[in-house]
């Protein structure tokens, strides 16, 4: 594969390319995120009580981690490792809860992202190169429209199965069984925390954890031709599940561990360790495990 390649992406047409488009309004995002925005902040502040804190707390941690990271990064989109078919099902519904969208959504969001960063130059949109407030908009409110998109096909057996197609058109409405569920435990203040709250920092979060890790941190990698690096931001692993050694991730996307040094926190990698001593994870692929790239040199400072 050439290494501006991805493999769920291939050139339409010759002049298939990641710099030419623009960014219009996304309704659907946009009005999602605004909706539980407007909840979060003023139903949060009238159903304020500690219980519900922890509740979203404990909600949050769970979908970032075993959830979006482990399900839905780790083994949906890059296939670091393997489970049982019934955890992967359990893992991608939790990564669905983050807010963001459906499986197939969040493959095409991740593929053409990592397809345009491995081109010489791409489009603002796909490196945070714009200030914080404009970054904001464009990435909560807003989505790409190339002029020359490239295709897009999703390997068969995960674009036949019945469970992701359900879980694609109906993530929504993912949240309805949870937020039934807490409101019978806990009442409005459980649903307004474990839902609304937890969807808004965590789709803020996502995005800032990719603004600061594509403009600033520390690099060991450095990956030729590309028009961006990831950079690793430390201090954030804990918070990022991990997910803020992106300098790491750019270099090891297939690495099921991201924090690659013992003083860099990557709980997403703690999780698979634990499965894996259940018997629920096995091949969990290292930067060992993976074919070299002729364009990955160590970074000279």
């Amino acid at each position: 594969m050439h290494p501006h390649e991805v493999h769920r992406m291939r050139p339409r047409e010759a002049c298939t390319n990641p710099v030419e488009g623009r960014v219009v309004w996304g309704p659907q995002k946009s009005l999602w995120f605004t909706a539980h925005a407007l909840v979060a902040v003023i139903g949060g502040a009238a159903t304020l009580r500690w219980d519900a804190v922890l509740v979203a707390l404990v909600f949050t941690v769970t979908t970032l981690c075993l959830g979006h990271s482990v399900g839905l990064h780790r083994l949906l989109i890059h296939r670091s490792f393997a489970c049982p078919r019934w955890l992967e099902h359990l893992l991608v519904h939790l990564g669905t809860l983050v807010g963001m969208g459906g499986p197939f959504r969040m493959i095409y969001l991740h593929e053409i992202r990592d397809w345009a960063q491995r081109h010489a130059a791409c489009h603002p949109f796909f490196i945070h190169r714009n200030p914080l407030w404009k970054d904001f908009l464009w990435q909560l409110h807003g989505e790409i429209r190339l002029a020359h998109p490239p295709i897009f096909t999703i390997e068969d057996h995960v674009a036949r199965n019945r469970l992701y197609r359900l879980m694609d058109n109906t993530w929504m409405l993912q949240q309805v069984p949870w937020a039934l569920l807490l409101f019978a435990l806990g009442g409005i203040g459980w649903v307004v925390w474990g839902v609304s709250v937890r969807i808004v920092v965590s789709l803020i979060g996502h995005w800032l954890v990719g603004y600061f890790a594509h403009n600033r941190g520390t690099r060991d990698w450095h990956l030729e031709g590309h028009a961006v690096q990831g950079y690793n931001v430390p201090g954030l692993g804990l918070l990022t599940m991990g997910e803020s050694w992106h300098n790491n991730h750019h270099a090891f996307p297939g690495s099921a561990r991201l924090g690659l040094r013992s003083d860099q926190a990557d709980p997403g990698w703690w999780a698979l360790r634990v499965l894996r001593r259940l018997g629920w994870a096995w091949d969990l692929k290292l930067p060992s495990d993976l074919p070299p790239r002729p364009e990955l040199h160590p970074h000279k400072p």
